[in-house]
């Protein structure tokens, strides 16, 4: 892996620099980032730049010391870290240029890319391809609409985890967290094990947000409390939080009168859901899905705009980074196949319909010459559903049922379709329908 300046990569003096081209350049060095790289230089790409914002490459994972990565993609369990070294090294084999300390401004529909950095100040770049790996963020406390004082002590679980295990600095002694996101949950055992007290979790709807074995992992094997429905309605403290008081919630997420119970404290975590970073997206004109924030795809995981991929927590908020690898491993074999112009062009279309509880889906579209022999389509529901089948039906037409005990908005689900299942009901409904070149997948949840 090559780190480098802008103006060693062109190899001219600032006074005489033309605009470098490349043949694919990929935002983002997390895992998304990563894996997509090591696709695409495995693919034949060998013009790839990884434009990082960060001092490092591994993005999130860094800060991630738990355990618990890599079952999925390398059968073992690794700390994030250890996960993420494994591409980092991977990507160095391959020898794949990257910029650190970059930030990325702006992409027009172009492909075009402007960027500035310490070294090199504002330079821009055109690309062939782009694969979009920025990830997601944090919800800012401001969205949360919280009562109350904004004094010393309140962080986002996220800036609290990078503050603890990359620092080495410990954001407090009596600590409550709102929000059962992951992140608050694996905190919640952090923060005890540095010898805090983690008094209790609140979580405004009656389910938590967070994976079934962190609940258990980081809550119940602590005896920290989790009290679902419930929200905070009052911070104390001008200088810093001396206390909060938390209160059940009705259906309509309002306070119920009576049942406020006050926690002293000197931190209050947030860990109310994340965002994928797509601010450069709408800038290239990418149009986003209002239910994940992130782009609307086809199952090539190409956006609206020609040539430009999107991957990872970008696209929509994963539960497991494996899954994240895998994603962009896939993004990084379809753009490798758009430069080579390998990628079949398809009149024929199936969009996908979210229904009856599925939130939504990734991919939101198949073109069906060009899918590949099995097409993984990913989805969240809308609240915790038991006793329940995923079917899949083609322009009403059963094609698919999966039994599924439980289902829960914290965890990804997903179902596997095949080539030839999709192409041998597309030509049943093409001898009968009038719109041959189209049809509608509906992924819908439905009782046993």
């Amino acid at each position: 892996m090559i780190q480098t300046s802008y103006a060693d990569i062109i190899n001219k003096s600032k006074e005489d620099m033309d605009m470098q081209s490349y043949d694919l350049v990929i935002i983002g060095g997390g895992p998304a980032g990563l894996a997509a790289a090591i696709s695409a230089k495995e693919s034949g790409i060998d013009k790839i730049l990884i434009l990082e914002r960060d001092k490092e490459l591994g993005g999130i994972l860094n800060q991630c010391i738990h355990n618990g990565f890599g079952l999925h993609t390398f059968k073992e369990e690794l700390t994030g870290p250890e996960y993420a070294q494994r591409f980092i090294q991977k990507a160095k084999e391959l020898s794949i240029s990257y910029l650190l300390n970059t930030m990325v401004f702006d992409i027009s529909p172009q492909k075009k890319i402007t960027a500035v950095n310490h070294t090199d100040g504002m330079f821009e770049l055109e690309a062939k391809a782009i694969i979009l790996c920025m990830g997601c963020r944090e919800r800012p406390r401001g969205a949360l609409n919280l009562p109350g004082y904004r004094p010393a002590g309140i962080f986002s679980a996220g800036t609290a985890q990078r503050l603890v295990n990359i620092e080495g600095y410990m954001p407090g002694k009596e600590v409550v967290i709102l929000g059962s996101g992951d992140i608050g949950l694996i905190m919640a055992r952090r923060m005890t094990l540095e010898g805090a007290k983690v008094k209790v979790v609140a979580e405004l709807l009656p389910y938590s947000g967070g994976l079934k074995r962190n609940i258990v992992q980081c809550l119940d094997d602590f005896h920290i409390p989790l009290k679902l429905s419930h929200t905070v309605i009052d911070i104390e403290g001008k200088n810093r939080v001396r206390a909060v008081t938390i209160a059940q919630v009705d259906k309509n997420k309002k306070p119920i009168l009576g049942t406020e119970t006050r926690y002293t404290c000197d931190t209050l975590l947030l860990s109310c859901g994340l965002i994928p970073e797509n601010e450069l997206s709408k800038s290239a004109g990418i149009k986003l899905n209002p239910i994940t924030s992130g782009p609307y795809v086809n199952d090539h995981l190409e956006t609206n705009i020609d040539g430009i991929f999107a991957c990872g927590n970008v696209l929509h908020v994963h539960d497991l980074v494996d899954f994240v690898s895998q994603e962009a491993a896939l993004a990084g074999s379809h753009a490798a196949a758009y430069l080579k112009g390998n990628e079949v062009n398809s009149n024929k279309r199936m969009d996908i319909l979210a229904s009856g509880g599925v939130r939504y889906t990734v991919p939101s579209t198949i073109l069906i010459d060009s899918m590949e022999k099995d097409i993984t389509i990913r989805f969240r529901v809308a609240d915790v559903y038991t006793n329940h089948t995923i079917a899949v039906y083609m322009n009403g037409s059963l094609l698919q049922k999966k039994k599924r005990p439980v289902m829960a908005p914290g965890e990804m689900e997903q179902i596997i379709l095949t080539k030839e299942m999709i192409n041998r009901e597309f030509a049943n409904e093409s001898a009968i329908s009038h719109s041959p070149h189209n049809a509608t997948l509906t992924i819908t949840l439905e009782e046993v």
